[in-house]
């Protein structure tokens, strides 16, 4: 290892400011960044990886975390030179061990963990190994015979390291293929259009061009977006579009660095732009459609490490700048504007992301054709009850893709709500046609033609969402309503026990069960089902007044009315827990507590008429015992 430069304070130059000042400085840039969003809600994907998520929410952070571990796998590579010369090959060989390990841990995290291997080879070979490309480049091509000078890298420990670095890699590889197995997962054409272009020259030109794009958003991060698929970029065609610009620019740039790391006669600047290039390009790889087809156009995501090298590239840029100009204020002033800027935006962006709906219509004036955007606003309004806005969003979701089954979905399930039920049927069926196995689509149809009373498809498209979703409670309980509307009562109460075996919590499924049994006279069963139902769902007030009244009929009246007064607890506001109250006081002969109810329950709803017929006879029958006490 003596050959090797081992002093990596001089390749890796350590900050101007001490360290606890530089980090100090770089923890409070970034609470300034990020300071806006530390209490906004879950967002976006935060719903399925963090709020619906049982395993852990840590999940929603993988590539942090992977940065992380990148990270530590590279400082650990370096430590094996620094104490290499300290306590020997032993100690050496531990930490490159150690750094695999780390990058093994990175890649757990993130698929895009494993390129640290890659990197570390990079940074071992042309960075510590100081390797000229183009010196031995020029060397074979004359023959020289100092070539076999290059044997005594083997002696520095270099074929060593790298045997690690490579059987560690293939141990990772294979480690996945076990767990996840060899198959890619199914992508369609709206994540990533250029994958599935026929010609092999339109991939080409549109996979650089989706390169270009990153690199701008690197150096001017300002047009950004929670998702760049379904017609956010539109597909160059051909050499004549304008975009083709970008992509020469940005192969000019990165020749040129490239050349400059390789060729360059200073060796520490080839070994800065190395490390820097490697930073930037290496980590970038899984996301670069090279080796297998990605799931998207841009993810911002995937810039956070290649970041890293862009960050070495620009301080390499600005210090060699700084050392030709004697304007080295003006040098000063600019990185200062730059990152004064850049942290303006970082404080904007962060405040898009405190909601859903900020997140959801930043986008809009980035990707203004992106179907997802306009699909995502509808949503969130949607959620929020304005059904009339988010009609406008999802139609037009679905004319920027007219295959959009998602929000045909959503779209047919406001307008059954709102009666529209012509229309619904339309957009369902069109969505079960383009996605055959879109069981929410199935059930959301069947609940439509329930509604316009054709059983027979309803039941069908009931059956077909289970075939294609097995475990599918709310397709059995709505199945369960359609029998019970055709008096079909057996294969009603299979439907619902069936929702609640798949889904113990399923409240509306036991409640139809006991109300069933209940109108049915089968009041035994009925009672077994709701004590059954109120032990899996204690709290449930809807069940604990369904039971109170099966309860009441069996005058169990002690316990009835103990139901009862919980539900009402639970619940002060039901009309109708105050009126079955009275009724069962009617039937029990507390007659005051009786009319106390029945007087509670006209005040929640004036209009319910079975309490007002029973308060009527409640009177009579009161003013009748008062005559005979006269």
């Amino acid at each position: 290892m003596a050959v090797l430069d081992t002093d990596l304070d001089h390749i890796l130059p350590s900050s101007v400011l001490p360290p606890f000042w530089a980090k100090l400085v770089v923890g409070s840039v970034a609470i300034v960044c990020f300071a806006r969003s530390y209490d906004g809600d879950f967002v976006f994907d935060d719903s399925e990886a963090i709020v619906n998520n049982k395993v852990a929410g840590v999940v929603g952070r993988a590539d942090l975390l992977c940065a992380l571990f990148f990270l530590l796998s590279f400082l650990g590579y370096c430590k094996a030179f620094r104490e290499s010369n300290k306590e020997g090959a032993h100690s050496s060989t531990f930490w490159v061990l150690l750094s695999i390990f780390l990058g093994a841990v990175a890649m757990l995290c993130k698929e895009q963990g494993i390129t640290v291997l890659g990197l570390n080879a990079v940074f071992d070979i042309l960075v510590i190994g100081k390797f000229n490309v183009l010196e031995i480049v020029q060397k074979v091509l004359h023959k020289d015979k100092s070539l076999e000078n290059l044997g005594m890298l083997r002696n520095g420990g270099l074929l060593f390291r790298m045997t690690l670095l490579t059987s560690g890699g293939a141990g990772m590889l294979y480690v996945r293929w076990r767990i996840m197995g060899t198959g890619p997962p199914a992508f369609t054409e709206v994540d990533n259009p250029a994958s599935f272009a026929d010609s092999m020259l339109v991939r080409a030109i549109n996979y650089n061009y989706y390169y270009s794009l990153n690199a701008w958003l690197l150096l001017c991060p300002w047009w950004l977006c929670f998702d760049w698929s379904m017609g956010c970029i539109p597909l160059i065609k051909s050499v004549s579009d304008w975009r083709v610009i970008a992509l020469a620019a940005l192969w000019f740039c990165l020749i040129g660095l490239i050349c400059q790391a390789l060729c360059s006669e200073d060796g520490h600047k080839r070994r800065i732009l190395t490390l820097g290039l490697g930073f930037l390009v290496i980590p970038f790889l899984p996301a670069s459609n090279l080796f297998f087809r990605v799931g998207f156009v841009v993810a911002e995501r995937v810039l956070y490490l290649p970041s890293v090298g862009y960050c070495v590239l620009l301080t390499f840029g600005f210090g060699a700048l700084s050392k030709h100009t004697k304007k080295k204020k003006l040098i000063a002033a600019v990185v200062l504007g730059i990152l004064f800027i850049n942290t303006l935006r970082c404080v904007k962006r962060s405040g898009e992301w405190r909601s859903e709906e900020q997140l959801f219509r930043s986008a809009l004036s980035v990707c203004p054709l992106n179907a997802k955007v306009h699909y995502n606003i509808g949503k969130n309004l949607a959620d929020k009850g304005n059904q009339t806005a988010a009609i406008r969003y999802y139609r037009e979701a679905v004319r920027l893709n007219p295959k959009y089954v998602h929000a045909m979905n959503n779209l047919g399930n406001i307008l059954k709500e709102r009666n529209e039920l012509q229309e619904a049927e339309e957009l369902l069926s069109l969505a079960v046609q383009i996605q055959p196995d879109f069981a929410a689509a199935w059930m959301n149809l069947g609940i439509v033609q329930n509604s316009l009373k054709r059983f027979e498809a309803a039941e069908q498209s009931y059956w077909t969402a289970i075939k294609h979703r097995r475990k599918y409670p709310d397709c059995y309980y709505n199945l369960g309503r359609l029998y019970a509307d055709l008096n079909r009562h057996v294969d009603a109460l299979n439907a619902w026990r069936n929702a609640t075996v798949l889904k113990p919590e399923h409240s509306l499924a036991w409640n139809n069960m006991i109300i069933l049994l209940d109108n049915t006279g089968n009041l035994a069963q009925a009672e077994a089902v709701g004590r059954e139902a109120l032990e899996l769902i204690p709290n449930d007030h809807s069940l604990m007044f369904s039971l109170a009244n099966v309860l009441g009929k069996s005058q169990k009246y002690k316990e009835s009315e103990a139901l009862f007064l919980k539900a009402i607890k639970a619940n002060p506001n039901a009309a109708s827990y105050h009126g079955n109250l009275a009724v069962l006081y009617h039937r029990w002969g507390h007659l005051d507590l009786a009319k106390k109810h029945y007087e509670i329950s006209l005040q929640l709803d004036p209009m319910a008429s079975g309490t007002k017929e029973n308060y009527g006879l409640l009177r009579r029958k009161l003013e009748l015992m008062q005559k005979k006490d006269v």
